[in-house]
């Protein structure tokens, strides 16, 4: 479109950052660039360790890089910047045990909201994420699944248009992690968000994005940026059983192994 803005949502720039204890330095990042379009769900995949949770930290403004920039719509990362969701791994640690589940939706939120709007916000996230009967429950009471569907609806309640998230499917079940997975397609088209997720799990990566950037061990490098054309309607069964889902796994897995793109499967003959 004429005129449409194509300033990305996200640009990362040379990035570098190290740490330092006791006289010795580890560098987990080192010369990192990468760019995310606005609406687009980019997948983090790389070994553990490679410095995954440190990008996305510096993409939230809460690590400052040794070297090299990153920008935000534009406008340099300097501190948490607004419009921003970020979901971790560890939802246990993430909710407030003694509140409501209304209530750590609404912690979230920005203190200068009034009243109705928080309301609003905080009972449309919960409906988003299928918890609206359990508002008045503690998370104590809820399960693993539940509870991280708490920790999504606080990050959406702020109506982000940058979502993070770092493994947020890694501490729950098989069935419940599929669930999520869906659950995160389906907000994201509801609230146009750009979403960030890190990953250590080749089929979740390509399962959920549009990309998926591998990275090297550390200090992480971009191994390798792969498109991801399986449609926007995506079903656990049959797109994991897709032609293109099998050569992207393949592909992935190759370049997570030894840093070479697999051979083009045979075509089935039969």
């Amino acid at each position: 479109m004429k005129g449409a803005d194509v300033t990305p949502m996200v640009e990362v720039t040379d990035l570098a950052v190290a740490f330092r204890e006791a006289g010795h330095t580890t560098t987990v990042l080192d010369g990192l660039s990468l760019r995310v379009a606005r609406d687009e769900v980019v997948c983090l995949l790389g070994p553990s360790g490679c410095g995954k949770s440190t990008l996305l930290r510096c993409l939230a403004g809460l690590r400052a890089p040794d070297r090299g920039e990153v920008r935000l719509r534009g406008e340099p990362v300097a501190g948490v910047p607004d419009g921003l969701g970020v979901v971790f791994q560890d939802y246990g640690r993430s909710l407030l045990p003694w509140s409501t589940v209304a209530r750590n939706v609404d912690f979230g939120l920005p203190a200068d909201l009034d009243r109705a709007t928080r309301r609003a916000r905080t009972a449309q996230a919960l409906e988003a994420v299928g918890l609206a009967d359990a508002a008045a429950r503690r998370p104590g009471q809820l399960s693993g699944g539940m509870q991280q569907r708490v920790a999504i609806a606080r990050a959406l309640a702020r109506r982000p248009d940058l979502l993070l998230m770092d493994e947020p499917f890694a501490s729950v079940d098989a069935l419940t992690r599929a669930d999520l997975e869906d659950l995160l397609l389906r907000v994201r088209r509801e609230y146009a968000m750009t979403v960030v997720l890190v990953t250590h799990d080749i089929d979740e990566s390509i399962y959920l994005s549009d990309r998926v950037v591998v990275l090297s061990p550390r200090p992480a490098a971009v191994v390798a940026d792969l498109a991801v054309d399986l449609g926007g309607d995506r079903d656990q069964i049959t797109t994991r059983e897709s032609h293109a889902f099998v050569h992207l796994r393949a592909r992935a897995a190759s370049l997570l192994r030894d840093g070479s793109d697999a051979p083009e499967p045979a075509q089935d003959t039969v």
